[in-house]
C-alpha cells in the first residue's frame, strides 16, 4: 500500500492529533449530557407524574450524539494511522451523522427555550393549586429559592426570593443554553475533521494510483 508523503504526511497526523482532540470533545459533551440528565436539582424538578420531558428530548440527543463522536474519534485514529480509506471514509459518513444530531440539539434547545420554559411554569402552576405545601412544591421553593407564583406570591418572602415562575426562567434557560452552545460548537469543529478526512483520503487514492 502507497504511503503519503511530504505535506499530506503532516495532514495525516495532523488527522490523528485532532481525532484524539474530537475523542476528547465526545467525552465532554457525554459528560455534559450526563449531567445535564442527573443532574439532583433538574431531576428534582421534574420528577413528578405529569412533568413535561420536552427538556430530556435535547439532553438525550446529546448524550447519543457524544458517544458517537467517542466511537468516531476513536476510528478516525485508527484510519489516520493505518491510511485506511475504508476506515476514513466511515469516519467521514458517521461525522455528517454527528453533525446533523449535533446541528438538532443545538437548535431544538434555542427554538425550544421558551416552550420548554412555559411547560414547565404551567407544571409547577398547577401543582401549587393543588397543594402549596406539597414535596414538589417545596423541592422547587428550594433549589430555585423562590416561593409562589406571580398570581399568587407567598405573604410574607424572604429578602431576595423571587416568584418561582421567573425562578424556573433563569434556571432552564441557563441550562438550554447550554444545550445549544455545547450542540453548535461541536459542530463546528466536525467541519474541520471532515476537510482533513476528505484531503487524506483523497492523498491515499492518488498515492494508490500512482503505484
Amino acid at each position: 500500500m502507497g504511503k503519503v508523503e511530504g505535506g499530506m504526511k503532516c495532514v495525516k497526523y495532523l488527522l490523528f492529533v485532532f481525532n484524539f482532540i474530537f475523542w476528547l470533545m465526545g467525552s465532554f459533551v457525554l459528560a455534559v449530557g450526563l449531567w445535564l440528565r442527573f443532574d439532583p436539582e433538574t431531576v428534582s424538578l421534574l420528577n413528578g407524574d405529569k412533568a413535561p420531558d420536552t427538556f430530556f428530548i435535547g439532553v438525550y440527543i446529546l448524550i447519543g450524539a457524544g458517544s458517537l463522536v467517542m466511537l468516531v474519534g476513536f476510528f478516525g485514529c485508527c484510519g489516520a494511522v493505518r491510511e485506511s480509506q475504508c476506515l476514513l471514509g466511515s469516519f467521514f459518513a458517521c461525522l455528517l451523522i454527528i453533525f446533523g444530531a449535533e446541528v438538532a440539539a443545538g437548535v431544538f434547545g434555542f427554538l425550544n427555550k421558551d416552550k420548554i420554559v412555559e411547560d414547565v411554569q404551567n407544571f409547577y402552576t398547577s401543582a401549587y393549586n393543588e397543594n402549596t405545601n406539597g414535596t414538589l412544591i417545596i423541592s422547587y421553593q428550594k433549589v430555585l429559592k423562590c416561593c409562589g407564583t406571580i398570581a399568587s406570591p407567598c405573604p410574607d418572602p424572604n429578602p431576595g426570593t423571587t416568584d418561582c415562575e421567573t425562578g424556573i426562567k433563569e434556571f432552564f434557560n441557563n441550562k438550554l443554553y447550554i444545550i445549544g452552545y455545547v450542540g453548535i460548537g461541536i459542530a463546528g469543529v466536525m467541519i474541520i475533521g471532515m476537510i482533513f478526512s476528505m484531503v487524506l483520503c483523497c492523498a491515499i487514492r492518488n498515492s494508490r494510483e500512482v503505484l
